[in-house]
């Protein structure tokens, strides 16, 4: 079971407290995008295994939503953080390379 500690009440929380909100830091197609724009939005972004950065809502506490770094193979959180953060911290982003060399956030 997964369990993120959100960055606002500071408090841990396990997956069922929580409501997943997809991917984090995407950009976002909607209206007056092109088709190809908005079919890559929708369909075409890649689902490797590893290292993904997610939204999530803490609807069982304070509501809001916050934003994590977790692994998909392993199940292993390395950090959650506000959702007004526009990119990783850099914190979050040293822990993830301590365990993973190989990772790069592109």
């Amino acid at each position: 079971m997964l369990t993120f500690t959100c960055p606002y009440c500071g408090v841990t929380a396990c997956e069922a407290e929580l409501s997943p909100g997809g991917e984090a830091h995407l950009k976002r197609f909607g209206p007056g995008s092109t088709d190809e724009q908005f079919e890559d939005y929708l369909f075409l972004r890649p689902n490797v295994k590893g290292v993904h950065f997610e939204r999530w809502r803490h609807a069982m506490g304070c509501g809001k939503w916050f934003l994590a770094a977790r692994d998909t193979a392993t199940l292993e959180v390395f950090g959650t953080y506000k959702a007004q953060t526009t990119e990783p911290p850099a914190d979050i982003v040293a822990a993830i390379r301590a365990k993973r060399p190989d990772w790069s956030l592109t």
